[in-house]
């Protein structure tokens, strides 16, 4: 635990950090001036704070996922070894620049991820759970499914993606606060400026939802492509057969919440509107996909 916050705290330091020297370089003026809103400095102070936060998580990522899920690497002579040349041979088919670093995470639920910020430097992570779960045509089929993520540079589009989101939740925000906290605006200036920074601060958790389901549509759709290369690089009969295994386990109250929850290649499924935030699509939807497919 004390790890995680010492990391998200970090993390936060050099975001803020960097961006404050971007800024200063672009010689980016504050937004907010006597005379009202600067919209081309907005747009520009959006933008930065946007994708500056997602693409130093991004460039972090495979990093962060190593620390916070306690991955033990595989070499090719090491334990696992069968793990690694496995991986290396789906990489090799999918036509990867080189190997992703392989992992194993200790976890009794059966999942596994694919994360970092370039094809290059990439790592495929697999669970004890997974391990123990699935045989050798399943397991195959996942560790395709994660390939295929890195293959289609899932992590790279989602990172613009979210990065373009946070930007237009910003300055969408600052706008419409500025223009409603306009219309009740009194002498006290300390009064104006709180209205404006409470309605900021509204608009921007209601847009956020938005937001959050405009990026949980393209994580629902990579889920797709990411089961149709597993079948493509393995065969669709073992895809097939690893979804529906994956179906038979409950998801733990651990899993439930875990931080790399999106990353994984199933998680717990989500109900009603909650189904529109979802990362994943349900493994029943997939499986039918995928059969229709290919």
């Amino acid at each position: 635990m004390f790890k995680r916050v010492a990391l998200f705290l970090l993390i936060n330091c050099l975001v803020i950090l960097t961006i404050s020297v971007v800024l200063s370089l672009l010689n980016v003026k504050p937004y907010l001036t006597a005379h009202g809103l600067d919209l081309q400095s907005l747009m520009i102070f959006c933008l930065i704070w946007g994708m500056c936060g997602a693409l130093i998580s991004l460039a972090l990522s495979r990093k962060m996922a190593k620390w916070l899920m306690r991955v033990q690497l595989v070499t090719p002579q090491g334990s696992h070894a069968d793990l690694y040349h496995m991986v290396a041979k789906l990489a090799r088919d999918a036509n990867l620049p080189s190997t992703p670093e392989v992992g194993i995470f200790d976890s009794p639920q059966p999942n596994a991820f694919a994360t970092g910020p370039t094809k290059r430097r990439s790592l495929v992570a697999i669970s004890t759970g997974l391990i123990s779960a699935m045989n050798k045509e399943e397991l195959e089929a996942v560790l395709a499914h994660e390939i295929s993520h890195i293959s289609n540079g899932d992590m790279v589009t989602m990172t613009l993606i979210q990065g373009i989101v946070n930007a237009f939740v910003m300055f969408l925000a600052r706008v419409l606060a500025y223009a409603v906290s306009a219309t009740s605006r009194s002498d006290n200036r300390r009064s104006s400026y709180m209205s404006y920074y409470l309605f900021t601060i509204l608009f921007e958790v209601v847009f956020m939802v938005f937001g959050a389901m405009v990026i949980g549509a393209f994580s629902r759709t990579r889920e797709f492509r990411a089961d149709r290369g597993g079948a493509i690089l393995t065969r669709k009969e073992h895809m097939i057969a690893a979804l529906q295994k994956l179906k038979t386990f409950k998801a733990s109250p651990a899993s439930k919440k875990s931080s790399m929850n999106a990353l994984m290649i199933s998680t717990p499924g989500k109900q009603g509107l909650m189904r529109l935030l979802a990362s994943h699509p349900p493994l029943d939807v997939r499986i039918e996909r995928l059969q229709q497919e290919i």
